[in-house]
């Protein structure tokens, strides 16, 4: 059994405590590097994508359960805009709370105002699939590479963003005064729009499962005919799952958000989680031979490490703090 994980940001930031089943990964395995990507970048070219722009809007209608079919598609995500001196700054939906109930309300009310133009779907509180009844020919970035920048720095490119950058605005009108609004503390007040395009006609990869939250992950595997679940609390039961066979791909993106919105406490107690949770049962399964193999991508960094039961032998490669690996590090 092969485990691959995938953990954007796991060195964005780091604190003083120490992570032994992670370190010692990082230290005994064996490092290629490659080119280094976001997540999304990662898994438009782990999936065959080549270098397409990642349609992540029908992506993530496909694994929210809904048909794709030819339409264009969008992410729309709910966000937060807050002026800052002369900035408008953008906070993504993982810097405050929004549960289902809300997100349905609004999107209930963005639907009826724009139901001539496109239907909004809500696939989970952050995440939101725009079906559009024209071409949406913009490219943007995802709110998270965004967080606390200037939106009117940052607007969707493209021979129809002029469109969409007046939707944006009238988005900002109705979600202004909605009654959802009235009762929050920090008010989703706009949708951003990323990850425009048609659903590919295949993708492809080497893994027999997926595993992750992520959304573009799921509607990748999903495309892909492969199998694929929510990710768990940790590995020890899904451990137990998977045949003894195969190469089975976990996305850990859990560390992404806190990186972007540079909340350091966040982030070290998200890998402390991680480390318990995953990596301490991981190691554990690789020493047994219950893992043949595991993998370890670092997108940002261009870097994953490879670990094989016997790599764990090699002792002159002493732990060091995950610190150490960052790009620049010494």
């Amino acid at each position: 059994m092969h485990i691959e994980i995938v953990a954007p940001a796991l060195l964005a930031l780091q604190g003083a405590s120490r992570h032994p089943a992670l370190e010692l990964l990082l230290a005994r395995g064996r490092r290629t590097q490659h080119d280094p990507a976001d997540l999304a970048r990662w898994l438009a070219r782990e999936f065959g994508l080549g270098g397409e722009s990642l349609p992540a809007g029908a992506l993530t209608a496909l694994s929210g359960g809904l048909e794709p079919g030819e339409d264009s598609w969008l992410r729309a995500d709910p966000v937060h805009l807050r002026l800052q001196r002369d900035d408008m700054i953008l906070i993504p939906a993982a810097g405050f709370d929004l549960t289902q109930a809300e997100t349905e309300a609004l999107a209930e009310s963005v639907n009826r105002h724009f139901a001539a133009s496109f239907s909004v779907h809500v696939v989970s509180p952050g995440a939101w699939a725009l079906r559009a009844k024209t071409d949406a020919a913009i490219e943007g970035r995802a709110p998270l590479d965004l967080a606390g920048l200037d939106v009117n720095a940052n607007l969707p490119t493209g021979t129809g963003a002029a469109r969409w950058h007046a939707t944006l605005n009238e988005v900002q009108m109705l979600l202004h005064e909605h009654a959802v609004n009235e009762n929050r503390q920090v008010p989703l007040n706009s949708l951003w729009f990323w990850g425009a395009g048609r659903l590919p006609q295949k993708a492809e990869g080497p893994w027999q499962s997926v595993t992750a939250d992520d959304p573009v992950a799921l509607g990748l595997a999903k495309l892909a005919a492969m199998r694929h679940r929510a990710l768990p609390s940790g590995a020890g039961p899904w451990l137990e799952r998977l045949p003894d066979a195969g190469r089975h791909l976990v996305v850990l993106d859990a560390l992404a958000a806190a990186a972007a919105l540079h909340n350091g406490e966040a982030h070290a107690a998200r890998l402390g989680t991680m480390e318990a949770d995953w990596f301490a049962p991981l190691l554990a399964a690789l020493r047994s031979g219950q893992a043949g193999m595991i993998t370890l991508h670092l997108p940002e960094a261009g870097l994953s490490i490879e670990t094989v039961r016997g790599d764990l032998r090699r002792f002159w490669r002493r732990a060091r703090p995950v610190s150490a690996y960052a790009p620049g590090a010494a």
